[in-house]
């Protein structure tokens, strides 16, 4: 496609068909000649907003925009509404490509149930790469019983949700399942392929809030150890993590040994890192609505943030990278 801002036709058949604006809360949405979009009051009310960007070639670029900017409204205890889209793609791109991230955005959000209020579309001599940027908006919860995540404090247990490395794992697996296939079978990569459906954080929010939770965080680019390294950082505490109670999936232990890259350093786009005075009553409330959870730790009174294996002691460090850098080239 010619580069500049892509033609009505294009927008229309390739960009609007493929997602929804529609929702309750939302009086003017994604159109022609719609340039801001315009939201209902909230009432009384609080709006959440996030934004996010996600660069590369592989197949699900998309989705996981969508998820991650809607994952990070979930984290603070917002329901999500809406989110605003900008995508700009390399001038060699074809319309069908575009058709496709277009249509994962609103597959996403459908299944959300957020709607797609605006955003802008473009081709561009000067990117190499597709870049979609992601603003997310969400109503903080003001419901019966629900509680608005704060800072961790001392004292308090740490809970994580389902499991580490799921987004990172999921995609090796679809982008690099030629070289997995030579040493494991099909059905074991088709099921590290299927950690996708894993990738949404907004069920285990909507649950926590309402079961005594403290401090939300989700884990993204640098793993699991980064996520608990910023959920200290923002509170300014400490942490003592057991390695062994970490839940992981086999199949990540296997993909991230195939390609030797740290399990606990990989894109973990699905699972959430959680503080509460009783983590244990957090984790059956989350198990009542199906949703994996773990113990794992203490937030403690100083600002070591220490991770224990055994008789091993080792100190967490800020994001220095996600180790998935070692498979592809964001």
């Amino acid at each position: 496609m010619k580069t500049g801002k892509v033609t009505e036709n294009v927008l229309k058949r390739s960009v609007l068909k493929q997602v929804k604006s529609n929702h309750e809360n939302v009086k003017i949405g994604a159109g022609i000649g719609e340039d801001c979009a315009v939201l209902a009051s909230f009432g009384d009310a609080d709006i959440a907003l996030a934004a996010n960007s996600i660069t590369g070639r592989y197949e699900q670029i998309g989705s996981d925009s969508v998820h991650a900017a809607v994952n990070n409204i979930a984290a603070k205890g917002a329901k999500p509404v809406a989110i605003l889209v900008a995508a700009v793609f390399p001038e060699n791109t074809g319309e069908d490509r575009l058709r496709r991230v277009m249509a994962q955005i609103g597959e996403v959000a459908e299944e959300l149930g957020i709607a797609v209020i605006g955003g802008h579309t473009e081709i561009s001599e000067k990117v190499t790469e597709p870049v979609i940027s992601v603003t997310g908006i969400g109503k903080l919860a003001t419901g019966p019983g629900e509680k608005l995540p704060k800072r961790a404090k001392a004292g308090q247990d740490v809970v994580v949700t389902k499991w580490i490395g799921l987004a990172g794992t999921a995609r090796i697996a679809e982008e690099r399942s030629g070289e997995l296939l030579k040493r494991y079978p099909a059905a074991f990569i088709d099921q590290a392929t299927e950690f996708r459906k894993f990738l949404s954080v907004v069920p285990e929010a909507a649950t926590a809030i309402k079961s005594g939770v403290c401090a939300m965080h989700d884990a993204s680019g640098g793993g699991i150890f980064s996520a608990l390294w910023e959920l200290a950082e923002a509170a300014g505490v400490g942490l003592e993590i057991d390695l062994k109670k970490l839940p992981i999936r086999q199949e990540t232990v296997e993909v991230c040994d195939f390609f030797d890259v740290n399990p606990y350093e990989l894109w973990s786009g699905g699972s959430m890192v959680m503080t509460a005075d009783n983590g244990y009553d957090l984790v059956r409330a989350l198990e009542q609505e199906h949703i994996h959870a773990v113990v794992v730790g203490k937030i403690t009174d100083t600002n070591d943030r220490v991770i224990v294996n055994e008789e091993e002691r080792r100190f967490l460090e800020p994001f220095r990278g996600d180790s998935i850098g070692k498979v592809f080239s964001f």
